[in-house]
């Protein structure tokens, strides 16, 4: 380094506040980096969510009272939603009837055979052990139906929407539904017979895969449909989805 670099490089003069003067203008000094490392610890089992008291007891009493339900460990059954008794009509009616034809003609069978002129007439012992026969085809398939028809139940839990579907005897589905993912939920009921009796159906639809979910014959539809919403918008936001008073079981 040259003298002239030297000189330059030392102030000439003080100001009043006690700063250096230079004969030439300086170059300010590169500030300094500084770094700072951080680490990230990952645990390496996921944390589990703790599970309130109150929440526990309502988890533990929907457990009991459906067992057959897959609940998660902070899940509990808010609503229970059975089909409308008016559902059962056709077939409670349909088996009366077959019953009622099949005792009628066994009462008067003998009659029956002589306005049909049937020479050889079956041996009334045989024919009535056939008709009680048929009787209990009736009245075991009337009681199937009504078994499928009641099986079918509709429930809205803290987190989700399960509905049971029971087509037939040996034919049965479940459907779970996350309230975060529905998206639109309504009722419809048509005819003056749903309307004066307040039964009808609930339609929901979920957001991407636009999936629809129906469940028919259900009672107060328009309630059932209020309390679905509350509970999506409160799950959606966040905030505790409260149990139904009026329970079905």
């Amino acid at each position: 380094m040259n003298n002239d670099d030297q000189t330059n490089d030392k102030p000439v003069a003080y100001d009043t506040d006690g700063k250096p003067l230079f004969a030439t203008p300086q170059q300010p000094a590169e500030p300094e980096i500084q770094r700072q490392i951080v680490h990230i610890a990952r645990s390496t089992d996921p944390i589990r969510q703790e599970i309130s008291p109150e929440i526990k007891k309502k988890h533990d009493e929907s457990m009991r009272l459906y067992p057959n339900l897959n609940l998660s460990d902070a899940e509990y059954v808010i609503s229970s939603v059975s089909r409308h008794p008016i559902g059962l009509f056709a077939p409670v009616f349909i088996t009366g009837l077959l019953v009622a034809m099949i005792a009628s003609f066994l009462a008067n069978y003998e009659n029956i055979m002589e306005l049909l002129r049937i020479v050889n007439v079956p041996n009334f012992g045989t024919v009535l052990l056939l008709g009680v026969l048929a009787i209990l085809l009736v009245l075991m398939g009337g009681y199937i139906a009504i078994w499928v028809y009641l099986s079918n139940r509709f429930f809205l839990t803290n987190e989700s929407v399960i509905q049971e579907i029971q087509l037939t005897l040996f034919s049965r589905r479940e459907q779970t539904v996350s309230l975060i993912n529905i998206e639109d939920a309504s009722f419809l009921q048509t005819g003056i017979l749903q309307t004066m009796l307040n039964y009808g159906s609930i339609r929901l639809s979920t957001e991407g895969d636009e999936t629809t979910y129906r469940f028919a014959y259900v009672a107060n539809p328009r309630a059932e449909i209020a309390q679905l919403n509350n509970a999506v918008e409160a799950f959606k936001n966040g905030r505790p989805v409260e149990q139904s008073q009026n329970e079905n079981n």
